[in-house]
């Protein structure tokens, strides 16, 4: 069945994947972003096709397309650390009056609405592997919180609205995503980009503290494939932790693309930011038993993909 999707952010890294995805299974899409951390070039090959339409708007403004939407995905954010400190109260603003907006347009369209959180809402957990029911240790005041406290906003927010409307609002808390498009340039940098690309230029891989904090990286399709399963299945009301149970420390990380890039550079250590996690993994449980779905690239094949990808368009 054709249907009509918003994809609120389809210019940023997981959005466009997103919107490739959606139009390769014959929907129309509307792709709303406002670049400013998404990017044209993301989207440029599926502006040719007739059933994709580019908004260049914030979420922030009222929604408004020129036919109803069968369904909301909201990813729109700054998503990454460099981001929040530098535009905290646009992040706080767009998760929030942005979120609403969103809620307000699928409800209007009697549409399904899926909010893209983070495993950030878990704060510096004490369960690990960690469920959705954990409720989370997150300082409201510390030097994450603009992201962790818009997430967790946005997702009472979508809660709300179920309650209260009875949008049909699914969330998802994403962990560590990575793939192609993932932008490792200053200001944008998640690890595992500014690794690849510090690596490929021989300069010194930058591993914060000691290295032995850990994450767990979840490949791109990955993640797609879970939004798709979220869409063709009744789950109103739910979130799913969607990510990889693989847990790796940085340095592990770090040592791992040396090798396979062949790189000769070093490690430099440098002083751990203020209230970094010391361990992020999630309980995945929840998302194989409802939606049958599991990742399926490992990291070192995921790691392969990207190189490819990075060394394809120097």
């Amino acid at each position: 069945m054709t249907r009509v999707v918003l994809v609120a952010g389809g210019a940023g890294f997981i959005g466009s994947h997103l919107c490739e995805e959606l139009l390769k299974q014959g929907n129309r899409v509307y792709c709303l972003d406002n670049l400013s951390s998404g990017l044209k070039s993301n989207i440029s090959d599926l502006e040719a096709v007739n059933t994709f339409m580019f908004q260049n708007a914030d979420v922030r403004s009222p929604i408004a397309t020129p036919e109803k939407c069968d369904a909301v995905l909201n990813l729109a954010s700054r998503a990454s650390r460099s981001e929040w400190e530098t535009y905290p109260t646009e992040v706080l603003t767009t998760n929030a009056a942005g979120s609403r907006n969103l809620l307000e347009y699928a409800r209007a369209c009697k549409a399904s609405y899926v909010y893209m959180s983070s495993s950030e809402v878990y704060g510096n957990p004490t369960v690990v592997p960690t469920p959705e029911d954990y409720e989370g240790r997150v300082s409201p005041i510390g030097t994450r919180s603009a992201y962790d406290e818009a997430k967790r906003f946005g997702e009472s927010l979508a809660m709300a609205y179920y309650r209260e409307h009875g949008v049909r609002v699914t969330i998802i808390r994403l962990f560590n995503t990575y793939g192609p498009r993932i932008r490792g340039d200053a200001g944008y940098s998640r690890v595992i980009p500014r690794f690849i690309e510090q690596a490929l230029d021989d300069q010194p891989l930058t591993v914060y503290g000691d290295g032995g904090q850990t994450r767990s990286f979840v490949y791109v399709s990955d993640v797609v494939d879970a939004v798709d399963k979220i869409m063709q299945t009744e789950c109103s009301g739910e979130v799913f932790n969607i990510g990889n149970s693989s847990e790796i420390s940085i340095v592990e990380l770090a040592h791992m693309i040396l090798k396979l890039t062949g790189s000769k550079s070093s490690i430099a250590y440098s002083s751990l930011p203020a209230d970094d996690p010391i361990r992020r993994c999630p309980d995945t449980t929840r998302a194989a038993r409802r939606l049958n779905w599991k990742p399926n690239v490992t990291l070192e094949e995921g790691l392969e993909r990207l190189l490819a990808w990075h060394r394809e368009k120097s």
